[in-house]
């Protein structure tokens, strides 16, 4: 085999394996995804598997002073990038390489050591991992933001006051997520509510959530649905979401929490912690029952039922990340006020 060719196949299998090694150690330590982590680490060491001779000679063929594309500057490499940006990069840079690789073995006279089957099944299998890997990281930028308050705007608790307004107070008192409910509006009518929502949060950096509504959450560009225990599977609707939209969901047991991580949810609704008037029939679990979902899942969580400036600390102490309030809020005279005092109390209690 030529020594040219033999200096493309070994700068492509670096150039495979340092692209994997990346994307490796992201879903590793990023986010802390095992199974992603295995199935990158398990391309790898197929891809760089071969017996020492074949290594040896491709070594040998190296002249990497002389390489013409040493020098070679592209526009905006240098740059700094953000970390969906670097997944990207590093993916097409590795399914770049797979199809050299691959075309290359079919070439005769290259080298039995090279099987451009394996590297297409790689090849394939990369472009999944590349859009889980994506979707992860776009999701946990938002995740992120779950924290302190997380404000749950019920039409239904609303009476003549605007959506709009309503968030605005919100916000203006420290609000990192809105959440809009609406279990008897028309979609019609829900619909210009939803797309006025997402575009005050939006511009203010929060965190925009729908109830229930699949539809209204994909035609308003919403940040993320929420679901509870008598929707649509989670599994069926991670599918059925853009890449970047947040799924949660609501539980009140140790195995619902644990089934909806595995079926996908990016965070849990843990509740209710104490009586509310809020909903209907609540199935109060308490504090102990936040305690136990914090031990067997990693998502973040938010404590929601009865909360208020009153024992928010204690929620916190907990191990809720976030705590959602409709009431407390909603029923208070000045409501900016209302939601920065849940906050004290919260940040407190961390």
């Amino acid at each position: 085999m030529p020594d040219q060719r033999q200096r493309i196949i070994d700068a492509n299998l670096n150039r495979a394996g340092e692209g994997l090694h990346l994307l490796e150690e992201l879903a590793r330590m990023m986010l802390n995804d095992a199974v992603l982590t295995q199935r990158l680490k398990t391309i790898r060491h197929e891809i760089l598997r071969g017996d020492l001779a074949f290594n040896q000679q491709l070594i040998q063929s190296r002249d990497s002073e002389s390489d013409v594309g040493f020098d070679i500057e592209v526009v905006g490499e240098g740059k700094q990038r953000e970390l969906p940006i670097v997944v990207v990069a590093n993916a097409r840079r590795v399914q770049e390489a797979l199809r050299i690789l691959e075309e290359l073995a079919k070439v005769p006279g290259t080298t039995p050591q090279l099987d451009a089957d394996k590297f297409k099944q790689a090849r394939f299998a990369l472009y999944t991992i590349e859009q889980e890997l994506l979707s992860r990281l776009l999701r946990r930028d938002k995740t992120s933001k779950l924290a302190g308050l997380y404000a749950i705007i019920d039409s239904q608790l609303l009476g003549k006051r605007s959506h709009l307004k309503v968030a605005e107070e919100l916000i203006r008192g420290g609000v990192g997520v809105i959440q809009l409910r609406d279990k008897f509006s028309a979609k019609a009518e829900l619909l210009p509510i939803a797309q006025q929502l997402k575009k005050l949060c939006a511009e203010k950096g929060v965190l925009f959530i729908v109830n229930d509504h699949l539809d209204i959450a994909l035609a308003a560009s919403a940040d993320g649905l929420h679901l509870g225990q008598g929707d649509l599977p989670i599994s069926l609707i991670r599918r059925l979401l853009p890449m970047d939209m947040i799924l949660g969901c609501s539980v009140n047991t140790v195995e619902q929490a644990k089934a909806a991580e595995a079926d996908g949810a990016d965070y849990i609704a843990v509740g209710s912690m104490y009586p509310t008037t809020s909903k209907e029939k609540p199935r109060v679990v308490g504090l102990g029952r936040l305690q136990q979902v914090r031990g067997v899942v990693s998502l973040p969580l938010v404590a929601i039922g009865g909360i208020n400036k009153d024992n928010a600390a204690e929620v916190a102490a907990n191990g809720a990340d976030a705590v959602a309030v409709i009431s407390a809020v909603l029923g208070a005279k000045d409501i900016a006020d209302a939601a920065r005092k849940i906050i004290t109390s919260f940040e407190a209690g961390k």
